[in-house]
């Protein structure tokens, strides 16, 4: 198997774009979920509860779809192995519901190149839209890369 060209901090471009593929929510993420999280509130598993609240369908989880916008997941992730050092911060707003059955797709673009002197701060904004285009998902990541090492 051939490695894509390894990128360093220098190597990013703000404005640039990358995608993850498409997932479409089903009950066995909502239960995986909640088995590694504990988290079992009946917005996420109890359809009875949620249409006596007017919701159609059960909810995802709010950290289920955060998770959706996991960089090693995305199209730079295999030619970002050496350079990446940490990932430092996130934040995401969530704007629509999503229910089982919502095809997700996350996309991020490149919002700031913060040199320093060995290192750089790269920051992603992320998207998540559902398959009616809708944006379900907003937020921000922060990466520590390493800059490209000097020519022997």
């Amino acid at each position: 198997m051939t490695l894509p060209a390894q990128r360093y901090f220098e190597d990013y471009q703000l404005g640039e774009r990358f995608a993850s593929p498409s997932r479409t929510v089903t009950e066995s993420h909502y239960l995986r979920f909640a088995a590694l999280t504990g988290d079992n509130h009946p917005l996420h598993y109890d359809l009875a509860y949620c249409r006596a609240r007017g919701l159609p369908e059960r909810l995802a989880h709010g950290l289920l779809l955060a998770s959706l916008t996991a960089f090693g997941a995305s199209a730079a992730a295999a030619a970002s192995h050496e350079g990446m050092v940490a990932f430092l911060e996130q934040s995401a707003r969530f704007l629509k519901p999503v229910y089982i059955g919502d095809t997700l797709t996350p996309a991020f673009e490149v919002t700031g190149l913060t040199p320093q002197r060995t290192t750089g701060l790269l920051t992603l904004a992320t998207r998540v839209t559902n398959q009616r285009g809708e944006t379900v998902l907003e937020g921000s990541h922060t990466y520590l890369l390493r800059r490209r090492p000097a020519a022997p």
